[in-house]
C-alpha cells in the first residue's frame, strides 16, 4: 500500500498538480495547483490565493480529487482528499507562504501569487496511475549522511570545535557550499552569526532580527523554512537595500557586513530547539534553484536535534566552573602608542580608536574584562564569576554566555589581534593583552 510520505518528490512544485471539484450539482471543474504541502502522514494542503471555482466548489462540497507527479520517475498518482480546515497563519502557513514566494518570482508573478491561506485536506487514498521508472530514482542516501554528521558532532569537545564541526560536516557531507549558524537572543529578538564556510567575509557578528528573511522567519515559528527559488521576500540582503531606513538597518557605524549571497535561488533555514526553547538557526543557501528537497529539510531537522543536545552538553556545569584557573603569566606589553578603547554604554558598543569591534551583552562583557584587567591587573576568569557578576545584569535563566564569550573570542581574533581570549579550562579563560590601553567610557 502507498504511503503519503513516499510521494513527497511530487510535492516539489517541478511539475504542476492538478485538482478536480464539484460543486452541489455535480458539475464538476478542473485547474491546476501553485503548490501541494506534505503535512504529515494523513494530511497535505493545497494554497489558497484566490476566491474561485474550485475555492466555492470545496466550500460547498469539500471532496476532491488530485493528480500528482514524481518528477523523478514520471510516475502519477491519484489522491482523493477531504478538506478539513484553512490555516491564516503560524509554521505551516508561513512554510507555504516562503516556497510560493519562490514559485511567484521565477514566474515573475509576485503580485498575484499571495498566499491568504493554507487549506488543509485529509488524504483519503492513494492510487498510483502510471508505474514508477527505476531507472530514472535519484541516488542519494541520506541515513548514511547523517551518520557521519553525527558521528562527527560526538567529537566534539566545546562550542567552538561543535560549530566547526558542523560547518565542515555540511560542506564535505552534503557538498553544501554556503552556510552558517546563528546564534538566538530571545530577550532581544535576534541572531547573530557566529560561525560561516564558503564565504569571503566571515560575517561574525552580524544580526538578523526574528521574523527577517527565511533565517529570521524560521527562528520566530521555529520552523523550518525552504525557498527552492529566488524571493525578495526572503532575501535578507534585498530587504534591506529596500529599507535602509527601517528597524531593519543597523546603525551604520555599528554594522557587521551580512556574509549571505547577494542573490540565492535556493534557502533553508533550520531551528535549533532545546524542549521548544530557540538556541540558534541552522541556514545554508545556494546559487542553484531548488538545490534543497524534502530529504535534505529532514536531514538538517535531525543534524539540528542532534546539534541541541550537543550544545546543551557542552555548557559547563556550575561546579566545573569553580576550577582555578592555570597561571599563566600574560606577555610583558611591547613598546608602542596607546590604543584606545571606546565604549558606549547606551548599546554596549566597543570600538578600538575608530573601527568597530562589538556590542551587545558581548560588548559588554568585554569592557568589564579589560576594566578589571586595567584596575586589578586580573588576567584569569571563569565563566561562573561572569555569570554571577552583578555589573553585567545577565539573565538568570539563558544567558549563553559561552556563545556570547566565542563570539566575543572570534571577533578579537579577526580585528584586534592584541586583545585575544584563550582558553584554560571548561569554564575558564586567560585574557591576554599586549598593548597598552585607555579605556573611555562613554553615555
Amino acid at each position: 500500500m502507498l504511503k503519503l510520505e513516499q510521494l513527497r518528490n511530487c510535492f516539489e512544485g517541478y511539475i504542476p498538480s492538478t485538482i478536480a471539484t464539484c460543486d452541489p450539482d455535480g458539475i464538476p471543474n478542473v485547474s491546476y495547483v501553485s503548490q501541494v504541502h506534505y503535512v504529515d502522514s494523513q494530511h497535505i494542503a493545497l494554497t489558497f490565493q484566490f476566491f474561485n471555482k474550485t475555492r466555492r466548489n470545496i466550500l460547498e462540497n469539500p471532496q476532491a480529487t488530485l493528480l500528482i507527479a514524481d518528477p523523478y520517475t514520471a510516475a502519477k498518482y491519484q489522491l482523493a482528499v477531504l478538506y478539513r480546515r484553512t490555516e491564516e497563519s503560524g509554521p505551516l502557513f508561513e512554510s507555504m507562504k516562503a516556497k510560493l514566494a519562490g514559485l511567484a518570482s521565477e514566474s515573475g508573478m509576485q503580485h498575484v501569487f499571495v498566499l491568504k491561506g493554507a487549506d488543509i485536506y485529509q488524504v483519503l487514498s492513494i492510487e498510483a496511475q502510471e508505474k514508477a521508472s527505476a531507472a530514472l530514482l535519484p541516488v542519494h542516501d541520506p541515513l548514511l549522511t547523517l551518520k557521519q554528521l553525527m558521528q562527527q558532532l560526538h567529537q566534539a569537545q566545546d562550542l567552538a570545535q561543535l560549530f566547526q564541526l558542523t560547518m565542515s560536516g555540511l560542506q564535505q557531507g552534503l557538498a553544501i557550499e554556503h552556510a552558517m549558524l546563528l546564534i538566538a537572543d530571545e530577550a532581544a529578538a535576534k541572531l547573530y552569526t557566529v560561525e560561516t564556510v564558503g564565504y569571503v567575509n566571515s560575517g561574525i557578528g552580524s544580526e538578523i532580527p526574528f521574523g527577517c528573511g527565511v533565517i529570521g522567519t524560521a527562528a520566530l515559528y521555529k520552523t523550518p523554512i525552504r525557498v527552492g527559488h529566488a524571493a525578495l521576500d526572503y532575501n535578507y540582503l534585498q530587504l534591506l537595500d529596500k529599507c535602509p531606513e527601517s528597524a531593519l538597518q543597523p546603525s551604520l557605524e555599528t554594522l557587521i557586513a551580512y556574509p549571505g549571497l547577494a542573490q540565492p535561488q535556493s534557502q533553508l533555514a533550520v531551528p535549533v530547539l532545546s524542549s521548544q526553547r530557540l538556541l540558534a538557526v541552522l541556514y545554508v543557501e545556494s546559487k542553484q534553484v531548488r538545490r534543497f528537497s524534502y530529504s535534505d529539510e529532514d536531514m538538517l531537522t535531525c543534524l539540528a536535534m542532534q546539534l541541541a543536545l550537543h550544545m546543551v552538553r557542552l555548557q559547563p556545569a556550575d561546579a566545573e566552573t569553580e576550577l582555578c584557573c592555570p597561571e599563566i603569566q600574560p606577555e610583558r606589553l611591547p613598546d608602542g602608542a596607546m590604543v584606545g578603547i571606546r565604549y558606549f554604554s547606551r548599546d554596549h558598543s566597543v570600538f578600538v580608536e575608530q573601527d568597530y569591534l562589538i556590542k551587545g551583552v558581548a560588548g559588554a562583557i568585554l569592557w568589564r574584562l579589560l576594566s578589571l584587567y586595567q584596575q586589578q591587573g586580573r588576567v584569569q576568569f571563569s565563566n561562573k564569576e561572569l555569570r554571577l557578576d552583578k555589573a553585567l545584569n545577565l539573565p538568570e535563566i539563558d544567558d549563553n554566555l559561552e556563545t556570547r564569550l566565542l563570539l566575543l573570542q572570534r571577533r578579537l581574533a579577526e580585528r584586534c589581534d592584541f586583545i585575544q581570549i584563550r582558553k584554560t579550562g571548561r569554564g575558564s579563560f586567560l585574557l591576554d593583552v599586549r598593548r597598552a590601553l585607555q579605556l573611555m567610557c562613554q553615555a
